[in-house]
Parts: structure tokens; C-alpha cells; sequence
């Protein structure tokens, strides 16, 4: 089973567009959605329209709580005190420009997804198959996954949350990170999404899309956001150079 799953848009419109476009020409029998449809850009209520048009089943991301419950933390863990203020506008401007009825879409969206797939248990979830919002960093402790890989009655645990794609295969269990469609953080500022097919000899392919960064930067821009976002979805989230900063 030919499966298409993508992860983190964060309002970033013209990015999906051109995801599913990408998709399409993929000829997928399924397509997930692991959540974060909101934050960071201008477009949140035409974001969560468009997936809630399509049909497709997604998983709640911690951003998704964040704007359907009207917390007050989105549960990103930021560490660096300017970058927590940065978030705090973006949750405080995303809960504002979100309609009733797009909060109450958000809100029912599921902590997880399991199917069969050729064979395989998969296990869908936003951050990790404890939480979430817990960060699966590729480099994180082994000790981490194994746990994880224990404990998850899974054969495939696919993530989204820290945006960087990549694949470890960890106690037989194969972990899958799709990066993201609207906010990458890798460096490279085109769309991302992963292709799985258990068919294949390598059964996960990352695809990349490019979309019009440009104008996405400047629908940043005109809005109320911070110009940061711009800037992230410029570079990729990669720092500036230097002589940018």
C-alpha cells in the first residue's frame, strides 16, 4: 500500500497547494495529515478549510491544541527567551484570526492513527507515541527510541514536530520523520513530505516540493507576524549569515 504522509504546515498555504499536487502525481491508495495546520503564517483558517475538504485523517499536533482549546501555551518548549515571546505572538495572533468552527475542526482531530500496511503495524502520531509535543530529534538518545520502540505495539512510527526529516531503524522498528510542508527546518526551504511503500527495497522516499517562497515571505511580512517567520521560511530555518543578521 502505497501510503503519502505529511506533517507541520503551519498555515503556510501556497506550501500545500503544492504538496498535494506533488502528492497527486504520486498515485497514493492513502494520505495522512500528522497535524500542526496552524501558526507562524497568515493563512490558518484557508490551511485547516482545505484539509477538512479533502477528508484527510489527521493526527492532532500540539499546535492544533493549542489554537482549538485557546490555551495559553502552544506546547512548543522553546528554551531561548526571544524566541519564546516570537511564539507567544504567533499563538496570540493565530487564536484570534481562527474561526469558531475551525477551532471546533481542530479539536477533533485524534492523538494517533494505526493501520496495516503491506504487512506493517504503523504507528502515526504528531511529536512522539508519548506526547504530543516530544521532540524526536534523529539524534537523540538511543535509549529514547528504544523505549519507544518497546513500548508502541508498532512496526513503522512515523512523527512530524521537529520539522527535519529522516529515517532510524531502532530494535526492529522502523521510525520515520516527514519533515514539514510550510516551516522546514533542515536548511532547505521547500515543502516536504514522505512516500512509504513497504513494496520497495527502500520503502520511504522524502520528496520535496518547491512552492512560491517568496510570496509566502510577504503574506508574512503584511501581517501582524513577526518578520522572523519570513525569514524562516526563506532560509529554510537555517540561521542567517552573518552579515543578514
Amino acid at each position: 500500500m502505497r501510503t503519502a504522509i505529511f506533517s507541520d504546515i503551519h498555515g503556510n498555504l501556497a506550501a500545500l497547494e503544492a504538496t498535494l499536487i506533488d502528492i497527486a502525481s504520486q498515485a497514493p491508495e492513502r494520505v495522512y495529515c500528522l497535524g500542526d495546520l496552524v501558526g507562524y503564517a497568515p493563512f490558518p483558517n484557508e490551511v485547516t478549510n482545505r484539509i477538512l475538504l479533502e477528508g484527510f485523517e489527521t493526527v492532532m499536533g500540539n499546535y492544533d491544541d493549542g489554537v482549538g482549546f485557546d490555551r495559553d501555551e502552544c506546547g512548543c518548549a522553546y528554551k531561548d527567551p526571544a524566541d519564546r515571546e516570537l511564539g507567544h505572538q504567533s499563538l496570540a495572533w493565530t487564536k484570534a484570526e481562527t474561526t469558531a468552527g475551525n477551532k471546533a475542526f481542530l479539536r477533533t482531530l485524534v492523538p494517533e492513527i494505526r493501520f496495516i500496511a503491506d504487512g506493517r503495524r504503523v504507528l502515526l502520531v504528531h511529536g512522539s507515541p508519548r506526547k504530543m509535543n516530544e521532540y524526536l530529534f534523529e539524534d537523540r538518545a538511543l535509549s529514547s527510541f528504544q523505549r519507544h520502540a518497546a513500548n508502541s505495539n508498532a512496526d513503522v512510527i512515523v512523527c512530524g514536530h521537529t520539522h527535519m526529516p529522516y529515517t532510524k531503524l531502532v530494535g526492529g522498528v522502523l521510525f520515520v520523520n516527514v519533515g514539514s510542508v510550510g516551516k522546514p527546518k533542515d536548511g532547505d526551504p521547500r515543502a516536504c513530505y514522505a512516500v512509504l511503500d513497504f513494496t520497495q527495497e527502500q520503502p520511504v522516499t522524502f520528496r520535496r516540493v518547491s512552492y512560491d517562497v517568496a510570496a509566502t515571505a510577504e503574506a508574512i511580512r503584511r501581517s501582524p507576524l513577526p518578520d522572523k517567520f519570513a525569514r524562516d521560511v526563506e532560509l529554510g530555518g537555517s540561521p542567517a549569515p552573518a552579515q543578514a543578521r
